[in-house]
């Protein structure tokens, strides 16, 4: 949707799932000396800058990524990406998923996104270009379709769209499916909110059904301000790695503290 700027939003506690369980999956694919793609079919800018009046105004870094970064020791994968993102950009600059796959993977790693918002992509190619992304100024379905499988074949996919239009529920999970009869060997991951309406319920029988496999995740906190409507996030994941589960299960147990 060309109205949304993840900006507002940026360093929220979903960020914080996200990008924390996205860095480590990096990490291990990183671990093996093959060559991997990864694939992002809603890339945003790629860089925020949580002193921005926009970040400001939402307060939802402030009850985020500025909350529980004490969380992450200093090994921890997305540690590491948020201390290079500083050094890179200044105290304040937050990692979209884009820069922390930038940061995750190694030169001979195949890094493409797509964004189709125009200032968006513009402040996107501006910060990820440096890193040898490959920047598709088109629909990320489209995108994702069309390179599906990737050279190489070893990687990973995030789906991350706004969820700002409703038929997203349902197409959405129509793309995983095709992506994967293509790219059998890929792993998908798709981050969700979780809303009052349940709205998200029907989309993941659906993926539960044709991924009987994937390992779901969830997290439950606050609003971060009256009338924000996020009760949590998700992060469904086609062939996931090895101790996923047990990642996500130490990650869902420092959420249970915000309680």
């Amino acid at each position: 949707m060309l109205s949304y700027q993840h900006l507002y939003h940026a360093g929220n506690l979903a960020d914080v799932q996200k990008h924390a369980l996205l860095a480590w999956v990096l990490a291990e694919l990183a671990k093996k000396d093959k060559p991997l793609s990864y694939l992002e079919t809603h890339a945003g800018r790629g860089l925020y800058d949580l002193g921005a009046p926009e970040a400001l105004k939402t307060g939802e870094a402030a009850a985020g990524i500025e909350r529980v970064e004490q969380w992450f020791p200093p090994d921890d994968p997305f540690a590491r990406v948020l201390r290079e993102t500083r050094r890179l950009h200044g105290p304040r600059a937050y990692p979209g998923s884009p820069l922390v796959a930038a940061l995750s993977l190694r030169p001979d790693d195949r890094l493409t996104l797509a964004e189709l918002h125009p200032r968006e992509g513009e402040a996107l190619a501006r910060h990820l270009r440096p890193f040898g992304a490959r920047i598709e100024r088109r629909d990320g379905a489209t995108m994702a379709l069309s390179l599906a499988p990737p050279t190489p074949r070893r990687g990973l996919m995030l789906v991350d769209p706004s969820w700002e239009v409703k038929t997203e529920y349902e197409t959405i999970p129509a793309l995983l499916e095709q992506v994967h009869r293509r790219w059998n060997v890929g792993i998908l991951m798709l981050w969700y909110p979780l809303l009052p309406d349940a709205r998200h319920a029907s989309m993941l029988d659906r993926l539960g059904s044709a991924f009987p496999d994937a390992h779901r995740h969830e997290v439950r906190f606050q609003p971060a301000r009256a009338g924000h409507g996020m009760e949590g996030s998700g992060m469904f994941t086609i062939n996931p790695p090895w101790k996923l589960a047990e990642r996500a299960a130490w990650l869902s147990e420092r959420f249970a503290t915000l309680a």
